[in-house]
């Protein structure tokens, strides 16, 4: 019963953090629209993995060995801004979407047009790039998880944490490939683009100014 509680209350700080908005959030937002969903999915997956990729390193203890070495979290730092300032500037000037193309030629098949392993892996990326995880795993995770608990346990959580992630996001994706709410955002075409990549290099930027401390 101490490890559902302790559990519990590790599920009630990360909901919080989950809802927060973040480049993952805009991430699946962007393929949700564009791509629709099933590359959203994917996505969702991707970024559930990644999750699964912090909490491994953390148990390992190499995340504390990045959280005090200055040089390796900017590394860390840096490679999460460009990649959001590439898929910015990508989104940017991307041929406006048309969602009238995709009901003459069926969602299976523009769907397929996307490559799925590429959306896990902008899932993955967007997620595993930015140092926050990190920070949030050897802040708040490490301060809530007793030492005492073994690896495997504190594993279990790291997968109910990315289960719940990975819901939220389905959630999202649900919603935004909605007829009706998608049909709003594709019929502001290249507007939407420009939107949305400015948000990723607005978040890059952000980044850029965060702090190892």
């Amino acid at each position: 019963m101490s490890y559902l509680g302790e559990f519990a209350a590790i599920m009630a700080v990360f909901a919080v953090v989950i809802v927060a908005p973040g480049a993952d959030f805009a991430l699946v937002v962007r393929q949700s629209v564009v791509h629709g969903r099933r590359a959203a999915l994917v996505t969702s997956f991707g970024i559930g993995a990644s999750l699964l990729f912090h909490i491994s390193y953390t148990i390992l203890g190499i995340g504390l060995i990045v959280s005090q070495s200055l040089a390796l979290f900017a590394l860390i730092k840096w490679c999460g801004v460009a990649y959001l300032v590439y898929l910015g500037i990508r989104s940017f000037f991307e041929k406006p979407f048309n969602l009238d193309e995709v009901a003459l030629a069926g969602e299976a098949k523009a769907a397929r047009r996307v490559s799925l392993p590429k959306c896990f892996g902008m899932g993955f990326l967007t997620n595993a790039l930015n140092p926050k995880p990190v920070l949030f795993f050897l802040s708040l995770f490490s301060a809530m998880v007793s030492h005492e608990i073994p690896a495997a346990i504190t594993f279990l959580y790291g997968i109910g944490m990315a289960g719940a992630l990975i819901a939220w996001f389905v959630g999202v994706t649900l919603f935004f490939t909605n007829p009706a709410v998608r049909a709003r955002f594709s019929a502001c075409g290249r507007w939407f683009n420009r939107v949305t990549g400015a948000t990723f290099v607005l978040l890059g930027l952000r980044l850029a100014a965060q702090r190892a401390g």
